[in-house]
């Protein structure tokens, strides 16, 4: 079976918080097949194990600001618990304390998509310092391409062939087919590509 059917995917996780790539920990639950409270519960227990950079709480306007954003926290709207967010370190943390059926999996799926999160903020970084049209610029466009094209194809809906649109994503363009079905699943598509935009500028500035 592969990686994809087993857990939900990674990428569409990732949200940018104060300039970091984190996910939250509602996400976080949703990815190794428990609960939230296990997850705050976990953190609790083991204080010593989440220093500063590692998880932070949410503030009111950063809360707001994700349920207006992203459909997927509407619930949050009217919760008195305050979201944390788990930095990469912290998820790697994290992963040493859950024993959950999902637990390999989910750690190799985050690193794989901080990895490839990592490998294109340093394409971004490496393309304008390269002469125009060498052959070395053109091998980071392309990678770079690639990055972005299984970035964004992890996250778009997977029916598709009726509507065809481009997406101009920093310096790539991506191309995809999708049907579009009802507003729903089209203002879920609205939100992962707004999202991708803003976690390859988060690239772009690691």
């Amino acid at each position: 079976m592969k990686q994809q059917e087993i857990i939900p995917n990674v990428e569409e996780k990732i949200i940018t918080l104060r300039n970091q790539q984190v996910i939250l920990d509602c996400d976080v639950a949703e990815l190794y097949g428990v609960e939230t409270r296990d997850i705050n519960k976990s953190v609790k227990n083991n204080p010593e194990k989440f220093p500063d950079g590692y998880i932070f709480d949410l503030d009111e306007k950063e809360k707001k600001e994700l349920v207006e954003n992203f459909h997927r926290f509407v619930k949050q709207k009217h919760s008195t618990v305050t979201p944390k967010a788990f930095t990469e370190k912290g998820l790697y943390m994290l992963a040493t304390i859950l024993k959950s059926p999902k637990a390999v999996q989910t750690t190799i799926a985050i690193v794989e998509a901080y990895a490839k999160l990592k490998e294109l903020s340093r394409v971004i970084v490496e393309i304008p310092q390269q002469e125009e049209d060498t052959v070395v610029q053109k091998q980071l466009l392309h990678r770079g391409g690639q990055l972005v094209e299984e970035l964004i194809t992890d996250m778009l809906p997977k029916k598709s062939t009726e509507t065809s649109f481009e997406l101009n994503l920093a310096m790539f363009k991506f191309q995809h087919s999708v049907r579009r079905e009802n507003d729903e699943e089209l203002k879920h598509l609205e939100e992962e590509v707004e999202r991708l935009r803003n976690l390859l500028e988060g690239a772009g500035e690691m």
